[in-house]
């Protein structure tokens, strides 16, 4: 997933489409939605770890998962190795491979990494480690917290009337918690957050004693290979740029 961009709109940082089906409820509805709404633009941390608990079940629950005792699931689990016993957002990390020739890559904040296996087939164990690092740095960074905003606004809209729980999952059916998951796992950031995401990526490879010219060949593998086979290829347009800028930095940081 990632490195595009996602915005907010109608007032309290509520999507048009979003504006668009509380029109439609009535006022006593409509009061309910609007609770809802001010919470999925106000999502606390717990909130988040909460919802991403949820969005990351319903994806497991929808994807081949390969078994941690499988070839994939071993070479995950040595990749991950490098990182040590760190934490994401506070969060044990809890990684897993999809068996799915699509070429993506994704982290939540509750911990919730998964890699496909496509992208495994194309990377080495150390590009892999600059592609998670990546990902791991646009949740540490807030950049996931504010895209998981987004996608549950859109989706809490639809069901608003009914939302009169604590629980920010239980507003949403167990379709359009669905679609709040792919909405995420397909969301887009802005060009600002991805490099701040790649140098997250470089600093967390350096810090852990791993090798930072993965990320270098990363970006130049996904330069080569046709944007349009996953969400991940279609945002990177300016992948060879960014491969450059982290080159820059290996000479310069040595």
């Amino acid at each position: 997933m990632t490195f595009g961009k996602i915005g907010f709109a109608c007032g309290l940082a509520v999507a048009l489409s979003a504006c668009s089906s509380l029109q439609s409820l009535d006022p006593n509805a409509a009061v309910s939605a609007g609770a809802t709404l001010f919470k999925a633009a106000t999502l606390s941390d717990s909130d988040i770890v909460a919802v991403s608990n949820d969005a990351c079940k319903a994806s497991d629950a929808q994807s081949k998962v390969a078994a941690s005792s499988s070839a994939y699931g071993k070479r995950l689990t040595k990749v991950m190795s490098g990182f040590g016993d760190m934490t994401l957002n506070g969060q044990k990390i809890d990684y897993k491979v999809y068996e799915t020739s699509d070429i993506n890559a994704w982290a939540m904040g509750n911990g919730c990494v998964r890699v496909y296996s496509g992208l495994m087939d194309k990377m080495s164990d150390d590009e892999l480690r600059g592609v998670i690092g990546h990902e791991m740095g646009h949740v540490a960074l807030g950049h996931s917290k504010k895209a998981m905003q987004t996608a549950y606004t859109v989706s809490a809209a639809r069901t608003a009337a009914g939302a009169t729980g604590n629980s920010m999952a239980s507003a949403l059916s167990t379709s359009q918690l669905g679609d709040l998951t792919e909405k995420f796992i397909n969301a887009q950031f802005s060009q600002s957050q991805e490099s701040a995401a790649d140098d997250y990526s470089f600093d967390l490879l350096k810090k852990k004693g791993m090798n930072r010219a993965g990320l270098v060949t990363a970006f130049q593998k996904l330069a080569e290979m046709d944007g349009g086979q996953s969400s991940m290829l279609s945002s990177h347009p300016s992948s060879p740029s960014r491969a450059q800028h982290i080159q820059n930095r290996i000479k310069k940081e040595g």
